[in-house]
């Protein structure tokens, strides 16, 4: 049976934007989020004979905790869990290496419309917020790269115990706005959260920054930040 595309709510009395943060508004350098990129040298410092065969088989094991999550986990239960499929003791001294504050600019970047967009909206009082799966120092990360201070309010996951599409996610955000679902936009880079959304009342737009969405269930979606421009 063909799904029937969802219709998008009318964008014209939108007063705000909730963003997803990776995916949308930055990525990690060199393409992987978890664990960090300095995982592997980290563990090596302790333990050199591990091989990239075995890292990637922890990774793995690593992946299918968190997506075995129904928040996001603390970052330290997540560490014992790759360093135990190593074979390594998850000592206190290895787990604080391990997230140890390093600058977010060596691991991470914005998109290049992202700072642009944020000021035009900001300019045109548009209100905005983050809705995001992640770690609590996610507002740090965005300070370090300079995109914190256009953000009123962040729902995270591991702060709040639910991950999207849990409605309390939407909610948190929308609530510190003081804004109705109808009164929000949602973007995120996975078309299922979308659709989520869009469900609870909210509008929505998937971002699909390399390619069309194969399946989205008739989600609409944008290819860049700033074609957000045109719904304000």
């Amino acid at each position: 049976m063909t799904q029937e595309p969802r219709e998008p709510l009318p964008t014209g009395d939108l007063r705000a934007v909730l963003f997803d943060s990776g995916g949308v508004l930055m990525q990690p350098i060199g393409g992987r989020w978890n664990p960090r990129a300095d995982f592997e040298p980290t563990v090596l410092g302790h333990v050199p004979s591990i091989s990239p065969e075995r890292f990637a088989a922890a990774i793995a094991a690593g992946d299918r905790f968190l997506d075995a999550s129904d928040s996001t986990p603390d970052y330290d239960d997540y560490h014992r869990v790759l360093l135990t499929h190593l074979g390594i003791d998850p000592t206190p001294r290895l787990l604080a290496e391990l997230s140890r504050p390093v600058d977010p600019a060596t691991i991470l970047e914005t998109f290049p419309d992202v700072t642009r967009t944020l000021e035009e909206l900001r300019r045109r009082g548009i209100r905005m917020a983050v809705v995001s799966d992640a770690w609590p120092g996610l507002p740090d990360l965005h300070a370090a790269l300079g995109i914190h201070e256009f953000f009123e309010a962040y729902a995270i996951s591991a702060e709040l115990g639910c991950n999207k599409p849990d409605p309390r996610m939407y909610h948190h955000a929308s609530t510190a706005l003081g804004l109705a679902p109808a009164q929000c936009l949602f973007i995120d880079d996975d078309p299922a959260l979308v659709a989520a959304a869009i469900d609870l009342g909210y509008a929505g737009r998937a971002m699909c920054r390399d390619a069309p969405p194969a399946a989205n269930g008739g989600v609409p979606w944008i290819s860049s930040l700033t074609e957000l421009l045109d719904l304000f």
